[in-house]
């Protein structure tokens, strides 16, 4: 008798859980949807002004940047010119972006308030300088000196995954696509870049705006995308298997984990695939999103 009443009380309790679960997925669940790639070059679309930017000395050849963006927010950034900067050369240009909850000095400095650069994208701006390119890496929308302290990216990520505001996290990321576009409008007026050869290099979040960034604007010369999250429809104005069609530019390395938490084998695949660049190259590295130390020395063919 008692083990049926404790049977039936179980039951019962599982059919609350399971009600309440379903009620919760119909009230909060994120729904997928589909989107056009009309719908998303009007989405990222802007109107397109002359861009000042304000460059402040910080030391030999690094500067600090400031310039308005497409809307008027402030835009806070660092630019760094190789140790042979010859002025009178257009020189190649990385872009680089940085990950979620980063800032750009992570494609600076090897650490940053006592935490190291653990992505190793300094590593990378060093490879750059060395071969001859000049850096910018401006901070993103809602991160380092951008933060939104009335409802940061925690806030934001923790409204997607339980409470179904896609909003938030896709005008994170549209807006930010939309800032580096404005910074991809100065390049184009700055004599020193040249024009042929502009690259954007991105880790994790950054990896998705890369190649959303090289998928919208056909400026872009060369990606390196590293690993980017794998996202469905559920938030498919910013999920980069919606774009990866559109990405043709002349050099795209596409470099994922064999066991990242945030995109499987398989996805990386099928995105890798989807690329339509014809000078592609997919580069799996065993290990998880955060990439083992070291990883940035497979990646000197690609400068």
């Amino acid at each position: 008798m008692v083990k049926q009443n404790w049977r039936k009380a179980m039951l019962v309790v599982t059919g609350i859980i399971a009600g309440v679960a379903a009620v919760w997925y119909a009230v909060f669940g994120l729904k997928p949807y589909s989107v056009t790639p009309e719908e998303l070059t009007q989405i990222y679309s802007y109107e397109q002004k002359v861009v000042e930017v304000n460059l402040s000395p910080l030391k030999t050849n690094h500067f600090v940047l400031e310039y308005t963006t497409f809307d008027g927010d402030k835009v806070n950034g660092h630019i760094l010119y190789p140790s042979n900067y010859d002025a009178t050369k257009p020189m190649p240009v990385m872009v680089g972006v940085h990950g979620m909850g980063r800032s750009d000095v992570r494609w600076i400095q090897e650490s940053f308030k006592g935490r190291d650069t653990f992505e190793q994208t300094d590593e990378l701006t060093k490879m750059a300088l060395a071969n001859g390119y000049a850096v910018i890496a401006i901070d993103s929308r809602n991160h380092g000196k951008r933060k939104n302290l009335e409802h940061n990216i925690i806030e934001v990520m923790h409204d997607l995954d339980w409470w179904g505001k896609r909003e938030p996290y896709e005008k994170l990321i549209i807006d930010s696509v939309k800032d580096h576009r404005v910074l991809l409008d100065w390049i184009a007026t700055q004599p020193q870049f040249d024009l042929d050869q502009i690259s954007v290099a991105g880790y994790s979040m950054g990896g998705q705006i890369s190649l959303i960034l090289a998928a919208l604007d056909k400026r872009v010369d060369n990606v390196l995308s590293i690993v980017p999250p794998y996202l469905t429809n559920a938030v498919a104005r910013v999920a980069i298997k919606n774009f990866a069609t559109a990405v043709d530019s002349p050099k795209v390395w596409l470099v994922s984990a064999d066991d990242d938490e945030y995109a499987s084998e398989r996805e990386n695949k099928a995105l890798f695939e989807a690329i339509a660049s014809e000078q592609k190259h997919h580069v799996v590295i065993e290990g998880g999103h955060l990439l083992p130390e070291g990883y940035y020395k497979k990646l000197q063919g690609w400068y």
